[in-house]
């Protein structure tokens, strides 16, 4: 079990389509030992959209993860100075929020989660699912890949023909770049292909 005794805050934003997919991913850490604690953007808190309503969400949230939810600024807030968290994941990670994480900005728990994980100097790892990440966002990527503590899940255009600026992570990667980033490692390759049968050349 190769995060026993670890303490994980696993945030969610609002890249809706992006959840199904990030469930299991609460169990894999959870099965390498460690504890999960749930953290929510507003968009998740209270949105309800064709992939599911918002309670229906944060009742398989709380399920899976075995406590309660932080969902406010001010019950993020004890994070940094309890040094309550070993890592930070923000899985799926939008482009409202890689924006405004680059930019300083903390006016949502996620926000508030990140910015008092690197206040302590412990890793926070972003997940991209953005329809902008080679757009506008593009610029925001660039400095948190540069930015200290900061790591990213490898990415890739998930549909280079139909939204040529899309990038999403692989979340199957999520685990494995949560233990390179507790050994203080971004995992190799950043960039990958997600959508190979796609790639062809224009005639």
């Amino acid at each position: 079990m190769r995060l026993k005794g670890k303490r994980i805050g696993f945030a969610l934003t609002g890249s809706h389509c992006t959840l199904e997919k990030v469930m299991p991913e609460i169990e894999k850490i959870m099965a390498e030992g460690a504890e999960i604690y749930p953290v929510i953007s507003p968009a998740i808190d209270q949105t309800d959209t064709r992939y599911g309503d918002a309670t229906e969400w944060k009742t398989r949230i709380v399920r899976l993860a075995g406590r309660k939810i932080i969902n406010s600024i001010v019950s993020a807030e004890p994070i940094g100075p309890k040094m309550l968290l070993d890592a930070y994941l923000v899985v799926p990670c939008t482009g409202n929020t890689l924006a405004k994480l680059a930019a300083g900005i903390t006016d949502t728990a996620v926000l508030m989660g990140a910015k008092a994980m690197l206040r302590n100097q412990r890793p926070v790892v972003l997940a991209v699912s953005t329809n902008d990440g080679l757009g506008l966002n593009a610029k925001n990527i660039g400095l948190l890949l540069n930015t200290k503590n900061i790591y990213m899940v490898p990415f890739g255009q998930d549909s280079p023909f139909t939204k040529p600026n899309s990038l999403v992570a692989r979340i199957d990667l999520v685990l494995p770049t949560l233990l390179a980033a507790l050994e203080g490692r971004q995992l190799q390759p950043v960039l990958v292909n997600l959508a190979e049968e796609d790639f062809q050349f224009a005639r």
